[in-house]
């Protein structure tokens, strides 16, 4: 049941109010001025607020702004019975909801609450999926090993320079970008990724600069492409070392220009970008084979983060373990498995070829295999696929 907070210096407009709202079910908080408005949202969660601007002790766009203040997801509906469009122009631009005059017309007044709503529950879900998201792309351990790349995550996310990640595949590079671009002032923008392995030479310049109808035989419509959907964010650039020489050119010139070209246009489109590019490769000996650029490494290439394998940080297994423990019952909707000692021994005996993405396949497979406990037994009998068969 949405709980609403009404703040107006006239008896006769609270009480009406309150009226209509609770028997719409609604439950609904009086204030009689700003101040004791304030003080109400200060101690209580409210969902919306209908706030007078005219009053006596606080005005209106005061109030507005404190409550803001205290919490910027809730909508808070202005009511006035001196609207000019000056006012309401002046009310949304310092962040209400909406803006209605007196005599309040019911119908509209339901209406624009109804949609408020709607709109703090859609915030509210938006908030849980992040959180989840954000617990996806966490990077969980304590060796020094990974230390050292929390820390330079740290120092690098806040600046606009560009990170080079490299890493044996499964190390979870994708997971620093992540949380380069979560911890930067680039974080309310988008974050978006190009695997460049597995787009074909033929169409990664499509893929990334946008094209034109009728550019090429099948752009039967125009394409807005990847540098463009993440301008004001960040383009997480996977597996660089993949890309062709065509398209490495013209992400040269994107990074030294801020400006890209779709193909079959001779228009340049400005773009606000931050790149980070990622690869499994050994680029400087790509460069000596004349298969990747040497101005672009360069570009790419200011701050150089290295992501260990999982065999060289095997004190971090016991903390992944617990981690993907809970994230894949969670899942599952299962209870969370008993991992025992003499199991994370046995884990840490392993040469985690696939490193932390091979790591969590395997608990995946013990959780499912596994009744309530993975021992060191389950581990040695389930860890390899083909003794994993023997049931």
């Amino acid at each position: 049941m949405p709980r609403i907070l009404v703040i107006d210096d006239e008896k006769s407009i609270r009480n009406t109010l309150k009226e209509v709202l609770e028997y719409e079910n609604h439950e609904v908080d009086l204030a009689e001025d700003g101040p004791s408005g304030i003080e109400l949202f200060s101690n209580n969660a409210y969902d919306i607020v209908l706030c007078d601007i005219k009053m006596a002790k606080m005005d209106g766009i005061e109030v507005l702004e404190k409550i803001l203040e205290i919490s910027p997801d809730t909508p808070v509906i202005m009511i006035s019975g001196h609207g000019n469009i000056d006012t309401a122009v002046e009310s949304i631009k310092k962040g209400a909801y909406d803006f209605l005059e007196k005599p309040l017309d019911l119908n509209r007044l339901l209406i624009t609450i109804r949609n408020a709503t709607d709109k703090s529950r859609l915030v509210t879900q938006t908030k849980v999926l992040k959180n989840k998201v954000s617990k996806m792309y966490e990077i969980v351990g304590q060796s020094p090993a990974i230390l050292q790349v929390k820390e330079m995550i740290d120092r690098v996310a806040p600046t606009e320079a560009r990170v080079l990640i490299t890493g044996a595949s499964g190390t979870g590079k994708e997971l620093v970008a992540h949380q380069i671009h979560e911890k930067s002032n680039r974080a309310k923008g988008p974050f978006v990724e190009v695997n460049c392995a597995a787009i074909p030479s033929e169409l990664i310049e499509s893929e990334l600069f946008g094209h034109e109808k009728g550019s090429f035989t099948s752009a039967i419509r125009q394409r807005i492409g990847k540098f463009e959907q993440a301008n004001g964010g960040t383009l997480f650039l996977d597996e660089i070392g993949d890309m062709s020489l065509s398209a490495q050119s013209k992400v040269l010139r994107a990074l030294q220009e801020n400006k890209i070209t779709r193909v079959g246009s001779d228009k340049d489109i400005h773009v606000n970008v931050r790149v980070i590019a990622a690869t499994n490769k050994n680029l400087l000996k790509e460069i000596e084979q004349n298969t990747f650029r040497e101005d672009l490494y360069h570009r790419l290439s200011v701050i150089l983060i290295h992501v260990p394998t999982l065999n060289e940080r095997l004190e971090d297994i016991p903390m992944l373990a617990e981690h993907f423990n809970t994230l894949i019952c969670n899942e599952y909707g299962m209870s969370k498995k008993i991992i025992t000692d003499d199991a994370i021994k046995e884990l840490q005996k392993i040469q985690w070829r696939g490193n932390v993405r091979e790591f969590r396949n395997v608990l995946e497979r013990l959780i499912i295999l596994c009744k309530d406990r993975i021992t060191g037994k389950d581990v040695i009998a389930y860890a390899h696929p083909v003794s994993g068969l023997k049931l």
